[in-house]
């Protein structure tokens, strides 16, 4: 499976605990465990934004430890806020999928799209527009590599890179994160994702 941080449209630090399990239930995933976050440190994730945790703590991963992150002078590693109250203290979530039961792909269309109009065409297609943690489970878990900005059903808008080259990703295999641009004015291509039954 694969590890991923989420933080909403809202910006960072806006997930109380259950709002965090939503939000990971909303983008197909579970909450994930101190155990998966480790392992996903260990094959390098290095994330600078605190985020709960399925037991309810806040942790976050650095591998390249920096000023911002907890001070140059300190170990790589799982970093540990403790547990917080599950109702009033927000972060992010760390969230986790293993689950892959379809196809998914970037709509080949003749023009770019904003978003009301990517969700349609992806429902055309006979799909549906694609969640954050279906482009997550495509990238880790099936290599999927490609260099064109989609919408996700969540409004954001991201695209995944296996292969790193000099326009896409120059340094490190990744999900590049563009934001959550305007809906109604901007365009860009779209991922969908349908189901196998």
């Amino acid at each position: 499976g694969v590890v991923f941080p989420y933080s909403p449209r809202l910006g960072r630090y806006n997930l109380n605990f259950h709002e965090a399990q939503r939000a990971c239930a909303e983008q197909d995933s579970v909450m994930a465990s101190f155990d998966q976050l480790y392992d996903a440190w260990r094959s390098g994730l290095d994330w600078c934004n605190a985020g709960w945790l399925s037991d309810g703590s806040v942790q976050y991963p650095i591998t390249k430890p920096r000023e911002p992150c907890g001070g140059r002078n300190t170990v790589p590693g799982v970093r540990n806020y403790g547990f917080w109250d599950k109702e009033k203290s927000r972060y992010d979530v760390f969230c986790f999928t293993s689950n892959f039961n379809g196809r998914f792909y970037y709509l080949i269309h003749p023009t770019k799209l904003p978003y009301d109009e990517a969700v349609q065409a992806c429902l055309k297609d006979g799909s549906q527009i694609a969640k954050v943690g279906q482009i997550f489970a495509a990238w880790k878990l099936l290599g999927y590599d490609r260099c064109d900005a989609g919408w996700l059903a969540d409004g954001s808008v991201r695209y995944p890179i296996s292969r790193p080259r000099k326009r896409c990703s120059p340094s490190e295999a990744a999900v590049r994160f563009v934001g959550f641009p305007d809906k109604k004015h901007k365009l860009y291509g779209v991922y969908c994702f349908r189901a196998y039954n």
